[in-house]
């Protein structure tokens, strides 16, 4: 007669270095309040927002839809969970953010107007690039 005494289960649990966490989390929030704030104002209508729209030959109500998308995209970049959603937030930020880039470049808006939303989609790279296993699919 045999008898069963105990089993073990081991888990491996893979951890990653705390560095790529840290370098992770600190690209993110800076990609997230970014955008957040960008979005706020341009809901706000605040700044040059208006002249800027205006500029590139969009509608105003373009501000509404941008901001309203901006400001539920940052909050999704960082609440836990939904990997999936975090896909197409990353991907929705870097269309946005090249789009914008291209709209400045055809205006004829060079410098800064072009390098900033650019160094945006930068951030949005190495924030896709540094995420956890946890925020993968």
């Amino acid at each position: 007669m045999s008898k069963i005494i105990g089993a073990e289960t081991i888990t491996k649990v893979e951890t990653q270095p705390q560095g790529k966490i840290i370098a992770y989390w600190s690209v993110t929030l800076l990609l997230a309040a970014a955008v957040m704030l960008s979005g706020i104002g341009q809901l706000m209508q605040y700044g040059g927002n208006i002249e800027l729209v205006k500029n590139l030959g969009y509608p105003l109500y373009v501000l509404t839809i941008l901001g309203t998308w901006k400001v539920l995209g940052a909050i999704a970049l960082v609440v836990p969970g939904f990997p999936r959603l975090k896909e197409w937030v990353h991907a929705g930020i870097f269309f946005l953010m090249t789009g914008a880039a291209v709209s400045h470049a055809f205006a004829g808006d060079y410098g800064f107007p072009i390098i900033l939303p650019l160094s945006y989609a930068a951030l949005n790279i190495a924030s896709w690039a540094l995420r956890p296993k946890s925020r993968m699919l």
